[in-house]
């Protein structure tokens, strides 16, 4: 490992030594390269930053936004399994709790599109609404 270390500290010496020797327009021309170099590198950097940052927030946004509509969504179930108590009595509890983990859950897969997912939701809370009226009329 120390013989390995020695060689690439000779290596370095030698192009150390070989840009000493240069005559100075080669050098001033090394060192614009280099200064090209680390510009394009920073800008780089600079970039990557605002890009990180700014994926952090839409995360951190996504997320608020996810904690809100999954909060709405099991307000909205109890709020419907409570409903289907009052309507139906302590008969159908168990399909209004199977009800309302299915809309829960259904609105985590559709909220990889916040805006579809949305939609979505209102759609099938729609639908669910519509077939309990039709349990109701037919009770």
């Amino acid at each position: 490992e120390v013989q390995k270390l020695n060689q690439q500290l000779e290596e370095k010496n030698g192009e150390i030594q070989q840009m000493i020797n240069q005559p100075p327009y080669e050098k001033e021309r090394e060192i614009l390269k280099l200064q090209k170099s680390l510009a394009e590198r920073e800008r780089a950097q600079a970039t990557s930053d605002v890009l990180c940052r700014s994926l952090a927030d839409e995360a951190h946004q996504l997320q608020r936004k996810l904690a809100s509509t999954a909060e709405m969504c099991q307000h909205l179930a109890k709020c419907l399994e409570e409903k289907q108590r009052k309507e139906k009595g302590n008969s159908d509890d168990h399909i209004a709790t199977e009800r309302s983990n299915q809309v829960f859950f259904l609105t985590y897969y559709y909220l990889s599109d916040s805006e579809t997912s949305l939609q979505a939701l209102i759609c099938n809370l729609q639908d669910e609404n519509r077939m309990l009226k039709q349990k109701v009329a037919h009770v």
